[in-house]
């Protein structure tokens, strides 16, 4: 693992693990590094490993994730391979907060709100999409994506203020929830109805039941592919396969989502009368993407076999070097970080 600073495009430090890293994630206190079988925790302000929790359930695809809002830290991944169980971890306190009963089946997707108070899951089927309250645990909502076919969900995101929670899956359809308590209606005959269709339902079949109690979808989108994974986030962007789709919600009436942009990552063709090795080649770029674009240096092959607090050292856990520096790394100034603020688009 590689980290860089954003600004200047430099190398701070890298690390090396045992096995393949499969996620990291990370905010202005933690950044966590994902294994297979084990989790390491570093504090961001000297990149010391605070924490190696080992023996972690299965994990094969690296799912977690990590609360932006560093006042709190919240850290939830898989508590089980076989079942759709939540582990919330406090990353900051370094210890378990709640485990929650999530789905039936194994867990395919989860993201916390941007205060880190709500946590959305999706299992592997993705027909259902539940938020649950952090630390508590308890059930806020239960959204029904479909019913038809089970979907692999891509993505889960929390807009800004977390009245909405869009999904994207491996189909065409991309589903967009609207977090809101209903309110008592008033005494119509639709309403009379409604709760009386409401009170029949707790004689059915528990899964008959439970469909009837969840809320669909508030507005969607749909695209013109399907199969490939995509990547979203609000307002109302799509990241997909070297093209970025904007659109827009409607936050009153919901419905169809309106493209409003789309961009390609188009290849640069060369010229004809330049050569390879008639183009000069670039300075020192200032720009963080170039510069890591340019060969670095090899990641350090020295490793240390020792102790961490949790036994770093059984089961051959290799130790980062940077474990051990004695000189702070010093990330938490916070003029070094981007500027973080509401997008107007």
């Amino acid at each position: 693992m590689n980290v860089y600073h954003f600004k200047k495009g430099t190398e701070i430090c890298n690390y090396s693990y045992s096995n393949n890293i499969l996620s990291v994630r990370l905010n202005r206190q933690r950044l966590v590094v994902c294994l297979e079988e084990s989790i390491y925790i570093h504090n961001i302000k000297d990149m010391k490993l605070l924490k190696t929790l080992l023996n972690t359930p299965t994990n094969p695809s690296g799912l977690c994730a990590l609360s932006v809002n560093h006042s709190n830290s919240y850290l939830a991944y898989p508590g089980s391979a076989t079942i759709g169980e939540i582990t919330i971890y406090d990353a900051n306190n370094l210890s378990t907060v709640t485990l929650i009963q999530a789905h039936d089946s194994p867990l395919a997707a989860l993201t916390f709100n941007a205060s880190g108070t709500k946590l959305a899951s999706a299992s592997e089927k993705g027909t259902v999409i539940r938020v649950f309250s952090v630390p508590e645990g308890q059930k806020l909502f239960e959204f029904r994506r479909g019913m038809k076919r089970y979907v692999s969900i891509s993505s889960l995101s929390f807009s800004a203020d977390a009245q909405f929670l869009c999904a994207s899956s491996n189909t065409e359809t991309v589903h967009i929830f609207k977090l809101e308590q209903h309110k008592e209606e008033s005494p119509t005959w639709s309403a009379y109805v409604g709760k009386m269709f409401t009170a029949a339902s707790t004689y059915l079949p528990t899964q008959v039941s439970d469909m009837m109690h969840q809320d669909r979808a508030f507005a969607t989108v749909r695209l013109n592919m399907f199969g490939l994974k995509n990547i979203w986030s609000f307002t109302c962007l799509c990241v997909f396969y070297g093209y970025l789709y904007i659109y827009n919600v409607d936050p009153q009436d919901g419905g169809e989502c309106v493209l409003v942009q789309k961009h390609s990552e188009e290849p640069v063709e060369q010229k004809e009368e330049e050569k390879p090795e008639d183009i000069s080649p670039q300075p020192s770029s200032q720009s963080y993407a170039a510069t890591v674009a340019l060969p670095s240096t090899p990641p350090s092959s020295t490793t240390l076999m020792g102790y961490s607090e949790d036994g770093g050292a059984q089961k051959g856990e290799v130790i980062p070097e940077h474990e051990f520096a004695e000189g702070p790394v010093c990330l938490d100034d916070e003029n070094e970080f981007p500027p973080v603020g509401n997008q107007s688009n």
